[in-house]
């Protein structure tokens, strides 16, 4: 675990709401040498791995991915809430703490067989992940690998993931 990574994260107390401490990853991608530090740990464990595509979820995974498909001469796919796509998409659902959201991707964002890897900023609960497994699955593709910058394993999203996908994560809070 990078100390300087860690450090550069700011920790808000009580947001969204009591008892929560949020970790917030714009003070990391603030600090250029931080932000390079973050996406060189991502190429290195991904030089490895045969995939065509990193899926990036909404929105702070865009930041992560981005710069990490660039770099590796990779193609990016992006997984947003409902409305925020401009073609035609499909839709899953995950659970919140109070009720369920949704996650949608393009139809034609993925051809069959194609190999991705799937990135955010953060795994907590493993909800969101999984309805972009789904949508990945859904559409032909096949995950091999979700990656974090965080991970709260307190939260044990690793005993609800889908189709035992394997899980990195940069750090563990």
């Amino acid at each position: 675990m990078s100390k300087r990574v860690e450090n550069a994260i700011r920790k808000i107390p009580d947001f969204p709401k009591k008892g929560i401490i949020f970790r917030d990853v714009t003070t990391a991608i603030k600090d250029a040498d931080v932000f390079k530090e973050i996406i060189d740990y991502f190429i290195d464990k991904f030089k490895d791995i045969d995939f065509d595509y990193i899926v990036a979820m909404e929105s702070r995974g865009f930041f992560l991915g981005a710069p990490v498909a660039y770099a590796m001469g990779k193609g990016l796919i992006i997984v947003r809430k409902p409305g925020k796509l401009p073609a035609e998409t499909i839709s899953a659902e995950y659970e919140l703490e109070y009720g369920t959201d949704k996650l949608e991707i393009h139809k034609d964002a993925i051809e069959p067989g194609k190999k991705v890897i799937i990135m955010d900023d953060l795994i907590a609960t493993g909800g969101t992940l999984n309805a972009s497994i789904e949508l990945v699955e859904k559409l032909g593709g096949k995950v091999q690998l979700a990656a974090f910058l965080i991970e709260l394993p307190a939260l044990k999203a690793r005993e609800i993931v889908r189709s035992n996908v394997p899980i990195l994560s940069m750090l563990e809070f």
